[in-house]
C-alpha cells in the first residue's frame, strides 16, 4: 500500500531528486525565505496582520456595507484561528505516530542536498506546506482580484517546493500537508457558516 500511496511507484523519490538537485546561491536564498515565511511560529504575526486589515477595511466602508464586510472579515479570522488549532493538533498527532523518515535518513546521504539544519524524522505530513495552505485557504474568500489568488497559490506552491529543495521533505509529504490543511479549513468554514446561519434563523 505504501508503495502506491506514498512512494507513487518510485515517482516520489524521482521527483524529489529532480527538485532537490537544482541549486545555486540565489535559489537557496529564495527557498530558505519561503520556508521561513511558512513557519508556524509566525501565526501571531499573520493573525495581527489580518486583524489590522479587517479594521482598516471595515472603517473604509460605508455604513450600509459595514455589517457584511465585518462579517466576512470576522469569519475569515475565526476560520484561520480555529483551523490553525485543529491543524496543529493533527500534525502533532500524525508526525510522531507515522514517523516517516525524511530524505537524509531514507536516502543515501550523499544523494541529498541539504540546505540549513538537517532533519531526519517525522516527515509526513509537511508542517510548513500545511501552514502555507492554511493561510491561503483561510483568506481565499477575501481575495477579490485574480492577481491576489495567483499570489496566494504561488506562495503555497513555492513553500512546498522549498521543503523539497532544502532536503527536508519528499513531494508526498508536501502533498499530504496541502490536502490535510485544505480539508481542515473547508471543514471549519462549513461549520462556522452553519452556526452563523443557525443563529440568523433564530433571530
Amino acid at each position: 500500500m505504501k508503495w502506491y500511496l506514498y512512494d507513487w511507484g518510485g515517482l516520489n523519490v524521482w521527483l524529489f531528486h529532480v527538485i532537490n538537485d537544482i541549486h545555486n546561491g540565489a535559489i537557496d536564498t529564495i527557498m530558505l525565505a519561503a520556508t521561513a515565511a511558512a513557519s508556524h511560529q509566525l501565526f501571531a504575526w499573520y493573525l495581527a496582520v489580518l486583524c489590522l486589515s479587517a479594521t482598516s477595511a471595515i472603517v473604509k466602508n460605508s455604513r450600509n456595507q459595514t455589517d457584511t464586510k465585518a462579517l466576512l472579515w470576522v469569519s475569515t479570522i475565526t476560520v484561520f484561528s480555529v483551523a490553525y488549532l485543529v491543524d496543529g493538533w493533527l500534525l502533532g498527532a500524525l508526525k510522531p505516530l507515522l514517523d516517516f523518515p525524511r530524505p537524509p535518513l531514507a536516502l543515501p546521504i550523499e544523494t541529498v542536498h541539504i540546505v540549513g539544519a538537517a532533519e531526519f524524522h517525522h516527515s509526513l505530513p509537511s508542517g510548513h506546506s500545511s501552514f502555507a495552505m492554511l493561510i491561503a485557504a483561510s483568506i481565499w474568500p477575501l481575495l477579490v482580484f485574480n492577481w491576489q489568488k495567483y499570489a496566494a497559490s504561488f506562495f503555497v506552491v513555492l513553500v512546498g517546493i522549498s521543503r523539497i529543495s532544502l532536503g527536508a521533505h519528499f513531494p508526498s509529504d508536501v502533498l499530504a500537508g496541502w490536502l490535510s490543511s485544505l480539508v481542515i479549513v473547508l471543514g471549519v468554514r462549513w461549520g462556522i457558516e452553519k452556526i452563523m446561519r443557525y443563529k440568523t434563523l433564530k433571530e
